[in-house]
């Protein structure tokens, strides 16, 4: 589940060096960056119940294969249509394996105890996205090669990871590639609205996300005023540690309350980077990277739970599919879209509407949560005579 999170945070501060190194223009970078999502979209949507078929281990060795060809291209490139093949590689790896990943937490953790599985998850993206700025930062600032060598450096890490994934269970029956077919990810009919509800959720906080990835080194240099690379990782790093220390604390809390804490954490946070780059203030800019890690950890803890009690292991693999399906079209959509804005309006405008949309988002993700379905009100205000007389309740499964 690391990788995941390793792979999207691994360019973010190699962006601005792109630019002025190669004469790329904001837009061209954020393309590389939205090519990213979008082969993730594609791969859900062709392969997105892969591992519910196949298994867990050989949907995350495919996985991790790819986002390794796309990590090595990275190093290795010499012009924008390496980038693009190689983000695309990450984007289909990414894809392959996010959806297993976390169902295979889901499997593997004690029965009823979904937020284990939530919080493992959590800490895995936590720490691949802070060791990837922190590695990033460091090696561009003060190592040679700076748009090269903390690639291989994450290159090396993945080849470990797929040693590690070799080491998961083999699935107890035999692999049945033979009966897999490409098809959209499926949504139980039971299980449409708490997917809708972790579908909000989960594509406000990579909204977020790609705010911050994609435009995360522009804002530190260019609005924030910070020339060093180190200092800039650091700053963004306070997004991936505020993740898992709000992961750590989302233990064992109610899907409900952690998907309140998160739509109001990602109101904060894009309200304190708004101030940030108004006064050009450095903790404050601190302060909505924390305010907004700590939102996005709630929000996907609060997905995924929602989603892990509300679907069978047989669709488990597909409904989360589905649902970052859908998040990661957000994501894409929303980085190509910055980077228009960025082109025609100037970087400061464009993190201004990225920031008032998220804010939107985490007020629609939040009203989503707490809508309660007049037909379950109803269900339960029947009167004891009606309960008597009346068939069970399909939505409620009580009488009346």
């Amino acid at each position: 589940m690391s990788h995941t999170l390793w792979t999207s945070a691994a360019p973010a501060l190699a962006y601005r060096l792109y630019e002025e190194q190669w004469h790329l223009s904001t837009i061209a970078t954020m393309a590389i960056f939205a090519v990213y999502p979008i082969a993730v979209v594609s791969t859900l949507l062709l392969f997105g119940n892969l591992s519910d078929i196949v298994g867990r281990r050989a949907a995350m060795l495919l996985g991790v294969s790819f986002s390794l060809g796309g990590i090595t291209l990275f190093a290795a490139a010499t012009n924008l249509a390496a980038l693009f093949v190689g983000r695309a590689l990450m984007g289909v790896g990414v894809g392959l394996s996010a959806g297993p990943s976390t169902a295979a937490l889901v499997d593997f953790s004690p029965p009823g105890r979904a937020d284990v599985a939530s919080l493992t998850a959590t800490a895995a993206q936590s720490i691949g996205m802070a060791a990837a700025l922190l590695l990033s930062g460091a090696l561009i600032e003060y190592a040679p090669y700076p748009t090269r060598l903390s690639f291989v450096v994450l290159a090396v890490l993945l080849v470990g990871l797929l040693a590690a994934v070799r080491r998961v269970p083999r699935p107890r029956v035999p692999i049945a590639w033979s009966h897999w077919r490409p098809s959209l990810p499926v949504v139980p009919p039971a299980g449409r609205r708490p997917f809708l509800i972790a579908t909000a959720s989960l594509t406000t906080a990579y909204t977020n996300g790609a705010l911050l990835l994609s435009l995360g080194g522009h804002i530190a240099h260019d609005l924030i005023g910070s020339p060093n690379a180190l200092v800039n990782a650091a700053l963004l790093t306070l997004f991936p540690i505020a993740l898992g220390l709000a992961g750590v604390l989302a233990r064992g809390t109610e899907p409900q309350t952690l998907l309140n804490r998160g739509a109001l954490g990602s109101l904060v946070g894009m309200t304190l980077l708004a101030v940030a780059i108004a006064l050009r203030s450095v903790p404050i800019m601190f302060a909505a990277a924390a305010a907004s890690g700590a939102g996005y950890s709630f929000q996907v803890s609060g997905g995924l739970v929602t989603l892990a009690t509300a679907s069978s292991s047989k669709h488990r693999g597909g409904i989360v599919s589905a649902a970052l399906l859908v998040a990661y079209l957000a994501m894409g959509s929303a980085a190509l879209l910055l980077g228009l804005a960025a082109a025609h309006w100037g970087l400061g405008a464009a993190v201004d509407l990225g920031a008032v949309t998220i804010a939107s988002l985490s007020a629609i993700a939040w009203a989503i949560a707490n809508f309660k379905d007049r037909s379950e009100a109803g269900c339960r205000a029947g009167r004891l005579s009606d309960r008597l007389r009346q068939p069970r309740c399909s939505v409620c499964h009580t009488n009346g």
